[in-house]
């Protein structure tokens, strides 16, 4: 069945870009709704943006959507992560500026916040999306594709010359809350070396060392280190779960991601919504949704969480 929160649930901070405080107020949605960003500082003109892949628009860094009437909201991929893993399918996200702010770079506060609500089933049917033939999107030396597979499945390959991340893979299944285990902690990171460069740019103007892992070399400069030494990697599946759920529903497939970032998983999207033969809408029957993300959460799982 289709969920969403059981209560309204308020987070404030910074944006990571703008360096503006921001509050987002996540409210409960009617089935069929999906996930929806409402500009509350927007007077005049729709100030409603679907969360999905047809209204990204290009954006270095982050994850940016943008309605008919040229409405944005930004950074958006954190807490499209959380609702993905906690398996949240319909929410209002009620939005005070351009973006959601960052907290502490992970997706943690958010899953929190979700756990704490609590979820509520909707008298409605869910159906997933079913990939059933590869689909790929390259550049260069990066890659991001979906495969068929009967679980929903990551694998991230990243490579930095900085000593600090180097090279780093993992595969998991995200079934049975191992997003909110494994991955929703590990936080945002950048080399020291591009924080100018990005500043410069009007990027990472609310960027501190208490919201990033911040690497020079072989040396960590956030204080306290990394919560994994893959954090890096972990993090950029943090982000492939938030971009993948644009689509709109859970994936029924296999994402592999080869220094892929948040624009590549985007035109793997559009790649896949290219080719009806691709995939399917598929309904979810008690063992498919057994095996879809925060599908076993626990109050206790909190534990876990930074």
């Amino acid at each position: 069945m289709q969920t969403t929160i059981a209560q309204s649930i308020r987070f404030s901070g910074t944006g990571l870009h703008t360096g503006r405080p921001t509050r987002v107020t996540l409210r409960p949605a009617l089935a069929n709704t999906g996930i929806v960003f409402r500009r509350t500082d927007v007077i005049g003109k729709d100030a409603e943006v679907p969360a999905l892949w047809d209204r990204v628009i290009l954006s270095p860094l982050n994850t940016r959507i943008q309605n008919d009437a040229g409405v944005c909201v930004s950074t958006i991929e954190h807490l499209m992560a959380a609702l993905a893993g906690c398996g949240i399918h319909n929410v209002i996200a009620e939005v005070s500026g351009p973006e959601v702010p960052i907290l502490d770079g992970s997706a943690a506060q958010f899953v929190r916040g979700i756990i704490q609500a609590g979820v509520r089933r909707l008298n409605a049917a869910l159906s997933v999306i079913e990939i059933l033939k590869p689909i790929s999107y390259a550049h260069d030396d990066a890659e991001a594709r979906l495969e068929p597979a009967d679980a929903p499945i990551m694998e991230f390959t990243i490579d930095f010359a900085d000593a600090a991340i180097g090279r780093q893979n993992r595969v998991m299944s995200l079934a049975n809350g191992r997003f909110v285990r494994e991955l929703c902690d590990s936080r945002t990171f950048c080399r020291r070396a591009d924080v100018e460069t990005m500043r410069a740019q009007g990027l990472a103007l609310g960027g501190t060392y208490d919201n990033a892992v911040v690497v020079d070399g072989d040396k960590i400069l956030s204080p306290g280190g990394l919560r994994h030494a893959d954090e890096a990697v972990r993090h950029k599946m943090l982000d492939a779960l938030g971009d993948l759920f644009t689509a709109g529903a859970p994936i029924l497939g296999r994402y592999v991601g080869v220094k892929a970032g948040h624009a590549m998983t985007n035109q793997l999207l559009c790649a896949l919504f290219a080719n009806p033969q691709a995939w399917r809408m598929r309904a979810c029957d008690a063992t498919l949704a057994a095996r879809l993300p925060g599908v076993g959460v626990v109050p206790a799982d909190l534990d876990a969480v930074a």
